[in-house]
């Protein structure tokens, strides 16, 4: 049988920190806020719930839901399709075949055409993210201008002397999927499908402090995962289910329940 990959995040486990957040934007070089994109692979949604005094603050952490019946996949119009399923179940992006016509954006219920404010508030947020046509991607390591004239460097002599835009550029190989994205193409979660065939856990799930995201495959019954969703099968949850894109990051428990 072949491999199924999915996810579970113990929300009661989390605890906000964001390491997840910036263990994947290490690891995948993305970009940072510009055009009405996020570029975050890894993001959250934040609210306050009650009335003052009696109030309390909900996260929970969300990503591309890599789901069996994607929407962006059956709205990618090329052939053969830049996004599409892998074999494990992963959805993948092939940039050198991507038009940027971002038909797969519009068509995925977790994305947003473009972000206003209440991403940067963690009301809204999406799961492709698109680099315009014509415009350099990373732009802050092509800019010449120093922050204190004299005494900070410009992002472009960073980068210079770094050798590698951004400089911190991690180089991994991905066949499909390019270590920084070009202009014109859209981006988003692969699960770090680099690492995963590979054998090691998606940078994500490394860096969770709190061991709060189990990854793995659902088609094997002895995987932490199988073992995790069928303990909590009464509960378990997905986000928007009822889009009917049968998503594969699952939720249990709830985030600061001092109930639990």
């Amino acid at each position: 049988m072949s491999k199924k990959y999915g996810m579970v995040i113990d929300l009661h486990q989390c605890v906000g920190c964001g390491a997840c957040a910036l263990g994947c934007k290490i690891e995948n070089n993305t970009d940072a806020r510009r055009d009405g994109q996020s570029f975050n692979w890894a993001d959250f949604i934040m609210r306050t719930e009650g009335t003052f005094p009696n109030t309390r603050y909900v996260q929970m952490p969300v990503l591309c839901n890599h789901c069996d019946d994607a929407p962006c996949v059956m709205a990618c119009p090329v052939t053969p399709k830049a996004m599409f399923k892998a074999d494990d179940g992963t959805t993948l992006h092939n940039q050198d075949r991507c038009i940027g016509c971002r038909q797969c954006q519009d068509a995925c219920p977790y994305s947003q055409y473009v972000l206003d404010g209440k991403s940067n508030r963690g009301e809204e947020y999406s799961v492709i993210s698109f680099n315009a046509h014509g415009k350099q991607t990373q732009p802050a390591w092509y800019d010449k201008q120093q922050m204190i004239p004299g005494c900070t460097a410009s992002g472009a002599e960073v980068a210079k002397r770094a050798g590698a835009v951004p400089p911190d550029m991690n180089k991994y190989q991905s066949g499909d999927y390019q270590p920084v994205r070009a202009d014109g193409v859209v981006e988003k979660c692969i699960f770090c499908h680099h690492k995963v065939t590979n054998g090691e856990q998606p940078a994500c799930v490394e860096a969770c402090p709190a061991n709060a995201r189990i990854f793995g495959d659902q088609n094997d019954p002895n995987s932490e995962i199988s073992k995790v969703k069928v303990a909590n099968s009464k509960t378990i949850r997905r986000y928007k289910e009822d889009e009917g894109t049968e998503p594969n990051i699952f939720y249990i428990r709830s985030y600061n329940d001092p109930e639990v």
